[in-house]
């Protein structure tokens, strides 16, 4: 009988500690993206320009992206997504996963890490609704890099998503056509604590509603782009607090977040 009540409470502990394992690996990737913001901080020279951050509707972190290639090439890498809010702050991070392939020789393996910033909602209406295929469903360019580029490139650009790859601690533009963007919703389920919770709650939950790792990475973030306040997860953002349980409706609401205020809703 002792024998069948010591595997029972195993059984129990094993189970209650599940979640938390899970969430702690999605606070480490919450983590590495944070750390990967932060270093753009440091090299403003060899980094994203401010004038496309300052135009960017949203920016995806993603790290350790794996390429590997044997004759055919393939790419996957998981990292997080936040977006702009009405009052010029960032969202907290919805989780995401990236895929793609190349066609030609090649072989070995590499690990980088990933930036793609959208211009546009669409682009991130086409993740949130089920899978955005880059160079298809949105234009994408390889990124310019550093301030010096904003005069020697098209000021206005004009791609939707613009993508940044860092390797050996330097940025570069990378080309990631044909690559598709995902939710991670297992992630989101586990990091935020409800197996029902949508990218759009998330996107419009109050900042004091997420883990800190979060927080963390929203303040490096918003650091980073400068013109935005130090602290988006209070004042504007507190006054719109709502409550981050999954509503009954599964219409989507996309269309809450955003600063397009021409498009109707």
């Amino acid at each position: 009988m002792r024998i069948h009540q010591i595997t029972l409470s195993l059984l129990i502990s094993v189970l209650a500690a599940g979640p938390a394992i899970a969430a702690s690996k999605e606070e480490k990737r919450v983590m590495d993206a944070t750390d990967i913001v932060d270093q753009l901080l440091r090299m403003p020279e060899r980094g994203v320009p401010p004038a496309l951050l300052s135009r960017a509707y949203a920016v995806a972190v993603i790290p350790r992206v794996i390429k590997l290639g044997f004759g055919l090439g393939a790419r996957r890498g998981k990292g997080v997504l936040v977006v702009r809010q009405e009052d010029n702050s960032w969202s907290n991070p919805a989780f995401i996963t990236l895929t793609g392939g190349s066609i030609g020789f090649q072989i070995g393996a590499q690990s980088t890490d990933i930036i793609l910033v959208f211009k546009t909602r669409t682009s991130v209406d086409g993740i949130t609704q089920g899978k955005l295929t880059l160079g298809a469903d949105a234009s994408i360019a390889a990124g310019p890099i550093g301030r010096s580029a904003e005069a020697a490139t098209d000021i206005t650009f004009k791609s939707e998503v613009y993508s940044y790859s860092r390797s050996r601690g330097l940025f570069a533009g990378v080309a990631l056509s044909g690559a598709g963007v995902t939710m991670d919703r297992k992630a989101n389920a586990a990091f935020y604590g409800s197996a029902a919770i949508t990218p759009e709650q998330i996107f419009r939950s109050a900042g004091n509603a997420a883990p800190q790792a979060a927080n963390s990475f929203v303040q490096v973030l918003t650091a980073q782009t400068q013109r935005l306040p130090m602290r988006p997860g209070s004042a504007a953002a507190a006054a719109r607090k709502r409550d981050i349980q999954p509503q009954e409706s599964t219409r989507s609401e996309v269309r809450t977040y955003g600063m397009n205020t021409n498009d109707e809703t």
